[in-house]
């Protein structure tokens, strides 16, 4: 719900940011790992998601996403390739592969020479081995225009049996090797065989996934020099992440709407959670474990404007919020929304701490903050 409630936001305005960027207006898109498309009561899975963006985009911007979809089950790629057909006659361009993505990567990037290119990768498993993501982001793709994006699954449940693996004397080296793959090497073992000396070993083990991740996350932004995120989802704010939304950018500007696309979403998937928890008994845990959303904002909002003071102050100049999503946002990049910093440069401003206000400009982002006090 999560992930899907985000691919249905981000993706019609990863087509508005790039597609100027386009020679003939259009923009390809790649679901790695489509499924079916459409699920059997009917609702759209991320297959479907992605063609209804098409159809919309190309109705009322005259911009053409063409899809590509590959699916490595029969019986999922027939129905995916039914949902396909449907959409193909009303005019939306779209191709369904039956394989693995592997096999229809050459193919998309081909078509997407001059033409910026999103990739969503979210594999039930493993997702591609990194040479192979490291040679199109790194090489094939490498330039800032036209525009490249990933929104990859990177699934912590499956690092944590394969670092049962590293623990247990008969584990898996066929499995242990597969990773090494998706990992680029076999530094994400050592994490595993610390944790077999430590004596919290589930505790240590936990430790370890995290780590995994973040140490992925930092090599593909070093490999590509990309901007990376890695956003934890998890069932509640007290558990551990169950995967990670791997995100990849050359833009801040896409670096700012995916964060604030986060927060949107994650506030959706609580609403709807609250809703079936509602139906389903008398008492929601949801509404337990939900964080208040304005409790988070009103801690947010000082934090961020406190950012902004520092930046300020490094840089010595006017700055464009869009430019430093990261150094704004802070620990709540994801977790709150832009509107959130307007809150932040107007309480800035009424501190006498910078004459910007943010008054006349319609989109946060899009604010310019200068230093220094506020006229008296």
């Amino acid at each position: 719900m999560f992930k899907h409630d985000l691919l249905k936001r981000y993706l019609p305005q990863f087509g508005g940011m790039t597609g100027t960027q386009s020679h003939d207006r259009r923009v390809v898109y790649l679901d790695g790992y489509a499924g079916e498309g459409r699920y059997e009561d009917d609702s759209p899975a991320s297959g479907e998601i992605a063609l209804r963006v098409a159809s919309h985009l190309k109705a009322k911007a005259g911009l053409t996403l063409e899809c590509f979809f590959s699916e490595p089950q029969q019986k999922s790629f027939d129905r995916l390739h039914e949902v396909v057909e449907q959409y193909r006659a009303r005019g939306v361009r779209a191709h369904a592969h039956c394989g693995e993505v592997d096999g229809v990567l050459d193919q998309v990037v081909e078509r997407a020479v001059r033409e910026p290119l999103f990739l969503f990768l979210d594999p039930c498993g493993l997702v591609l081995p990194q040479d192979r993501l490291i040679d199109l982001l790194a090489r094939q793709r490498r330039e800032k225009r036209p525009a490249t994006e990933l929104l990859m699954n990177f699934s912590m449940m499956a690092v944590w049996r394969l670092g049962g693996h590293v623990r247990s004397p008969r584990g898996n080296e066929k499995s242990l090797q597969r990773f090494d793959d998706v990992c680029g090497g076999t530094w994400w073992r050592d994490y595993f065989a610390d944790a077999v000396a430590s004596r919290d070993k589930d505790g240590a083990a936990a430790d370890a996934i995290e780590a995994v991740a973040e140490e992925y996350a930092r090599r593909l932004a070093e490999q590509t020099g990309m901007l990376v995120q890695s956003v934890p989802v998890s069932h509640s704010p007290r558990k551990r992440a169950v995967y990670r939304l791997v995100f990849a950018t050359r833009s801040p500007y896409g670096l700012w709407v995916f964060g604030d696309t986060v927060a949107r979403a994650r506030a959706t998937w609580w609403e709807k959670l609250e809703e079936r928890e509602d139906d389903d008994a008398l008492f929601s845990m949801a509404s337990v474990t939900r964080p208040n959303p304005k409790e988070v904002e009103r801690r947010a909002v000082p934090e961020i404007a406190e950012n902004l003071a520092s930046l300020l102050a490094r840089v010595q100049r006017p700055i464009r919020l869009v430019d430093y999503p990261l150094e704004i946002f802070g620990s709540f990049y994801g977790q709150v929304t832009d509107p959130v910093v307007r809150q932040a440069v107007r309480l800035l401003h009424d501190q006498g701490r910078t004459p910007s206000n943010g008054v006349g400009v319609r989109r946060t982002r899009m604010i310019t903050v200068y230093p220094g006090a506020r006229a008296a």
